[in-house]
């Protein structure tokens, strides 16, 4: 067991010397764009794991630990977390954990401190917690973002989404069975590889292996029936990890759906654009005004690749990009609205309208008020502005049924099949 260093604040520090032989354990939220990131950590010696583990009790094990009253993305994190230093498979005393922090007022940034509150009380106290940030809010001396990687995990959040995006246009029609998932699984294999070697993430590698992506999707066998479109929005983590929202694409898909989920590269944006605009009303470093600048403008450049090979496709459909998804909220909710998702949730669901996916699902954790007022609060007014707009908000919380989130989706389906029709 590695010598225990703290903080100021009595935390315990990540140090070097933990780097050589400790486990972080990750909490999945994204199973295709984390399984591309892991490897770029692998490549640079962290031993890192994601945890994909969903089961019920690790839900009443975070209610054991944190206040019911707390964030459910919270309670559901700090649960699987226990849950595996509980399960034996792991060295306690030489197994971290990395929690993402945004930086800003919302859960993201504040329950780190819940999770050590509750491994003290668990008995885990010797386990150091890792803060993934990019405003420098907690720094380890065994852990750090290099340009290189953030270059690399930009790559790899971009390849997610473009294959989040065809694999769930290409699955809803596949002839057989499991075509996408397959396709989806020998691309990460062929981008870890290309990672390994230290290759295919400038702005060029990347526009190439686009058009050889795309192109794999399009030689799917499929049958182009009338189906549901529908889109999901929402708080981050409940919106894509399928342990939070129950698994509601494959419920979906089950129901005969074609799923739309906004890629996370937006959501990025949104977040660094809302650091450099609170350092230009309130001031700030002018290093970190320079480096967010510079870190959205290279955002940008990717989405432009991004975004011209799926046109130059024209086979499959994709949402605006970030710029011009601001101008949708005109007169609906000003952009200085950036706590949780801010104007940008609202901004995702009218442009799922205006792309056709007017039938959507609005994922929120109960008790997380951004979400409530920027989704929920918002829909009477976009359905005004909208008419074709098929909106339902569903609460997710321990105390929630299934089968209740399930039924509220099934009547928002009817109707839209009544539309289709």
């Amino acid at each position: 067991m590695a010598k225990l260093k703290r903080g100021k604040n009595g935390r315990i520090i990540f140090t070097k010397e933990m780097k050589k032989d400790y486990t972080i354990l990750v909490p999945d939220m994204l199973p295709i764009h984390f399984a591309i990131m892991r490897q770029v950590f692998l490549d640079e010696g962290y031993h890192l794991e994601l945890l994909d583990t969903a089961k019920e009790e690790m839900k009443q094990l975070g209610l054991r630990y944190v206040h019911n009253d707390t964030c459910y993305p919270a309670i559901l994190v700090i649960g699987q977390f226990l849950d595996a230093l509980q399960s034996g498979k792991y060295d306690v005393n030489r197994t971290a954990l990395m929690i993402m922090q945004s930086g800003g007022g919302c859960r993201a940034s504040n329950y780190i401190h819940l999770l050590r509150k509750a491994l003290a009380k668990a008995g885990y106290d010797q386990v150091p917690v890792i803060s993934f940030n990019l405003s420098g809010t907690e720094l380890n001396s065994g852990f750090y973002l290099t340009l290189p990687i953030i270059r690399r995990c930009t790559a790899g959040v971009i390849y997610g989404d473009m294959l989040m995006l065809l694999s769930n246009q290409v699955r809803a029609y596949e002839i057989t069975k499991g075509d996408a998932d397959r396709l989806v699984g020998e691309w990460v294999t062929q981008l870890t590889g290309q990672f390994r070697k230290g290759k295919e993430f400038s702005l060029r590698d990347m526009a190439v292996n686009f058009e050889k992506i795309i192109a794999s999707f399009t030689q799917v066998p499929i049958n182009k029936t009338p189906k549901v479109k529908v889109g999901i929005v929402g708080e981050i983590y409940v919106k894509y990890a399928s342990f939070a929202n129950n698994h509601l694409e494959k419920f979906l898909a089950e129901q005969d759906c074609e799923v739309m989920v906004p890629g996370l590269l937006g959501f990025l944006m949104f977040k660094v654009d809302a650091r450099i605009q609170d350092i230009r009303l309130y001031g700030g470093s002018r290093i970190k005004l320079a480096v967010a600048t510079s870190l959205l403008n290279y955002f940008k450049k990717v989405e432009k690749v991004f975004m011209e090979c799926i046109d130059k496709s024209r086979v499959f459909t994709q949402l605006c990009s970030y710029e011009n998804t601001k101008p949708l909220v005109d007169g609906l909710v000003n952009v200085g609205n950036r706590m949780g998702e801010g104007w940008f949730l609202p901004g995702e669901m009218i442009e799922l309208v205006k792309n056709g996916y007017s039938n959507i699902v609005c994922a929120q954790p109960f008790g997380c008020l951004p979400t409530h007022v920027c989704g929920k609060g918002m829909i009477h007014k976009i359905k005004e502005m909208y008419p074709l707009a098929n909106i339902v908000p569903i609460d997710y919380d321990p105390g929630a049924t299934k089968v209740n989130q399930e039924n509220r989706i099934k009547l928002m389906l009817s109707v839209a099949r009544e539309a289709m029709e």
